[in-house]
């Protein structure tokens, strides 16, 4: 799926099986996400509509060095507790330990919204934006992992994890489709990255998903909800959410019940299965921590005279300085680029493709409108071709800017910088103009070498001259691509279309 819910709907449905494992089923209606409202696709007999609601509780790790409570080191990938303090592993004599806190009763925020755009029947050229309500954000600790090795019928566990600060977003269920759950996880995932509150890396363990589902007749109450748990991919995400919607509803029409139940998505078998039950109302005992001081934010109109204001949260200080935010820089893209409002959500939603944009466009003549369709249809396919961020590029912004000048220049023609493109994807360290140079795909400049080859062209194709003189002028785009074939892509076509007309009038 493409960042910002442009992927589509899976055309398959997989359906739960025996003992956690998933078959594959007949192709089923797709959960298709309205524009204009919730997603009502048909049941699986084709007769009763269906609603889907989809609620989000997404956890991401704030930006430390150090976990909430201890000193001990945030890093990625370290060796099973390697990063353990004694506060961290819960031993005797120490407090608080051998519980997660979190600020479950007091949050940080709540009421909030995100806005998200996708797009409109998976058209880039129609995108719509949405709203999802916040309930409320708040901080915890992160837990312990669970390492679970079935071939010895045992279950390691790793601290490295237990401790490290969380951001915990609650997200209502205002969403009715993977693609839209999806769309707005990216969207809070570039906020996040934007203000460096968190990297957000998911695929680092860095921000996962839980999705909240349930389906439901248009009109009725909400039908039982079922908890997926711990997702951190995108297209994970979406998938988990489309199949867990249709799973719920063939279950509901086969005569079957929903469980209030917490599952798992299974990437390799494109299904969820169950982990445990929640019928059973959970009592989590929550209490005030006794040792820790409450944390209190103030506005430029709550905030004590008497205090020191470098030991107190100042919100409104804090907003004065924030970063152009994702939707800002898009609309700044637009008015300072003229291109597409599309286009610019693309720069935005794919990592470092709109500073690699601006990069070529400061070192470039060629124009924006020009630019922006080498970075999306010629570096974007290939960057994700190879699965490879702008910032992995093998073209820099220099050589791709310089390339383009070459072709803005007229030096070469645009399937001669085409075969540049390609050579310089290759990262042998060349710049375009010895690879113009070493492959010969200068345009010709000699007028008259280029009028000898446009007659030899009228000589050989007596028909196709007949055709052109009889009125069909179509006719003289193949002659022109046939000085072009016979130049290898060195003449310009602009001059090879006056020199034939010139020659066909005499």
């Amino acid at each position: 799926m493409a960042a910002g819910g442009c992927g589509g709907v899976w055309r398959r449905a997989l359906q739960r099986g025996r003992g956690g494992s998933c078959s594959v089923s007949r192709p089923w209606r797709a959960v298709a996400c309205k524009a204009g409202g919730g997603a009502v696709p048909l049941g699986l007999s084709g007769v009763a509509p269906w609603a889907p609601v989809v609620g989000l509780e997404i956890h991401a790790q704030i930006t430390s060095n150090s976990k909430l409570f201890s000193g001990s080191q945030v890093q990625f990938a370290a060796p099973p507790n390697s990063l353990v303090s004694f506060f961290d592993a819960s031993l005797p004599g120490t407090l608080p330990a051998g519980y997660q806190i979190t600020q479950q009763r007091v949050p940080l925020a709540v009421n909030g919204s995100l806005s998200y755009s996708l797009c409109k029947d998976n058209k880039m050229s129609q995108m719509v934006t949405k709203t999802v309500r916040i309930k409320q954000i708040q901080l915890e600790q992160d837990s312990g992992k669970s390492l679970h090795d079935d071939a010895r019928s045992q279950t390691l566990i790793d601290l490295n994890r237990a401790g490290v600060g969380l951001m915990e977003v609650v997200m209502e269920p205002d969403m009715c489709c993977g693609e839209e759950a999806a769309a707005a996880v990216r969207e809070l995932q570039l906020i996040l990255q934007t203000l460096g509150s968190s990297q957000a890396i998911m695929a680092e363990g860095q921000l996962r998903v839980d999705a909240n589902i349930s389906v439901h007749h248009p009109g009725e109450p909400y039908g039982v909800r079922t908890e997926v748990k711990n997702i951190n991919s995108l297209r994970f995400l979406a998938k988990a959410i489309d199949y867990e919607i249709q799973r719920q509803i063939k279950e509901l029409e086969n005569g079957g019940t929903v469980l209030n139940e917490t599952r798992a998505f299974d990437s390799k078998l494109g299904c969820t299965v169950p982990m445990r039950d929640k019928e059973g109302k959970q009592d989590y005992r929550f209490m005030p921590e006794p040792n820790l001081p409450p944390l209190i934010l103030y506005d430029a109109k709550s905030l004590p005279a008497n205090v020191n204001h470098q030991q107190v949260v100042n919100i409104d200080w804090i907003h004065e300085r924030l970063p152009d935010l994702p939707s800002v820089k898009r609309a700044k893209l637009v008015e300072l680029y003229g291109i597409l409002p599309e286009h610019s959500f693309t720069l935005v939603n794919e990592d470092g493709l709109m500073d690699f944009f601006e990069d070529v466009v400061k070192q470039t003549q060629m124009k924006p409108k020009k630019v922006i369709g080498w970075i999306l249809s010629d570096l974007l396919s290939h960057l994700k071709q190879h699965s490879l961020t702008a910032k992995e590029s093998p073209i820099s912004s220099f050589l791709l800017a310089d390339l383009l000048n070459l072709l803005e220049n007229g030096d070469i023609s645009s399937s001669a910088a085409k075969q540049v493109f390609e050579e310089l994807w290759k990262g042998e360290g060349k710049t375009p103009l010895e690879i113009v140079k070493e492959k010969q795909l200068e345009l010709i400049q000699d007028q008259e070498e280029l009028e000898q080859i446009c007659q030899a062209v009228i000589d050989e194709r007596e028909k196709e001259v007949m055709a052109i003189k009889g009125g069909n002028e179509k006719v003289i785009n193949k002659l022109i691509g046939l000085v072009r074939k016979a130049t290898r892509g060195r003449a310009n076509p602009l001059l090879v279309k006056q020199i034939l007309e010139k020659k066909l009038s005499e």
